[in-house]
């Protein structure tokens, strides 16, 4: 009782942020599994229908079809979002200009910070097969006809990937230059004194001392890899569709488009399920829990 008191004004504050966390998080998670057993009407009855939305969702193939967009673009986004990051990182600490470095570390930067309506509105022009510019250096390369990027089910997928992982690059970056900057420099010089070179300073003190980074970056990297939305709704296109529909996509189509709640609200739980899996398989594979001290 005395350590109540004595912490009253921490727990008086504490009350606006739970209840925001109430409001807007805990109270809808639990009223749309509510939702995902009935049959949902704006008007009229909501009757209970057990798990029929579930297997509805189970039973679809474009669910399946857009389960395998999202594996398949999630996981490349994964996998070259999390080397490229590393490989800029130990260039540009390798680089001796400051100017260049901030530089670049800028212009890297600077994606991260627009939407994807705006970055995504600016690759499209880029790619265009009449007036984007990727086309025109291809042409001045000897291509002998324009490529239409965006209408390709050949080049879809790849885009989508190089594209998420262009955007958030730079974020990544900025937390691995942190992590270098903060390394023991009397890492270095012991390292030195014993004869190592430049790569095996960089193999034998620079990457052991990122592994906590590189935990919290494949985390991060994880928990995102499901929720895909933004990037396609803006991007794809008819042409497209059936090669980068995401898993949010068909709940967005589902819910938003043809207003079947019950039934996308059931796709949006089995994504959390989904995701909540993947983030503790993750967990013990990484093992994110011993702090890189292992």
């Amino acid at each position: 009782m005395k350590a109540v008191l004595k912490y009253r004004t921490l727990y008086v504050m504490m009350i606006p942020i739970l209840t925001y966390f109430f409001l807007f998080s805990y109270y809808p998670l639990v009223r749309g599994l509510i939702i995902s057993f009935q049959n949902f009407r704006l008007i009229g009855n909501r009757p209970f229908v057990g798990f029929d939305n579930y297997l509805f969702v189970l039973k679809d193939p474009t669910f399946w079809t857009a389960f395998q967009n999202t594996l398949v673009i999630g996981g490349f986004t994964l996998a070259i979002g999390f080397i490229m990051p590393i490989i800029l990182a130990l260039s540009l600490n390798e680089v001796l200009s400051v100017w260049f470095k901030k530089l670049t570390q800028m212009i890297v930067y600077l994606p991260h910070l627009f939407s994807w309506v705006v970055v995504g509105g600016m690759w499209i022009m880029l790619l265009s097969p009449d007036t984007g510019i990727v086309n025109q250096i291809l042409q001045l390369l000897g291509s002998a006809k324009p490529i239409s990027f965006m209408s390709s089910t050949i080049y879809a997928r790849s885009i989508m990937v190089f594209t998420a992982v262009w955007k958030d690059m730079g974020f990544i970056v900025i937390l691995y230059l942190a992590s270098i900057v903060s390394i023991n420099p009397s890492l270095y010089e012991a390292a030195r004194m014993d004869g190592a070179n430049r790569w095996q300073l960089v193999r034998f003190v620079t990457l052991p001392s990122l592994a906590s980074t590189m935990k919290v970056v494949i985390m991060l990297n994880v928990l995102s890899a499901l929720r895909m939305f933004d990037q396609i709704i803006v991007m794809r296109n008819g042409a497209i569709a059936s090669k980068v529909d995401v898993i949010m996509m068909y709940t967005f189509q589902k819910g938003i488009l043809e207003f079947n709640i019950g039934t996308a609200t059931a796709a949006g739980f089995i994504v959390i399920l989904a995701t909540l899996i993947l983030t503790f398989i993750t967990r013990l594979i990484i093992r994110y829990d011993d702090g890189g001290d292992k």
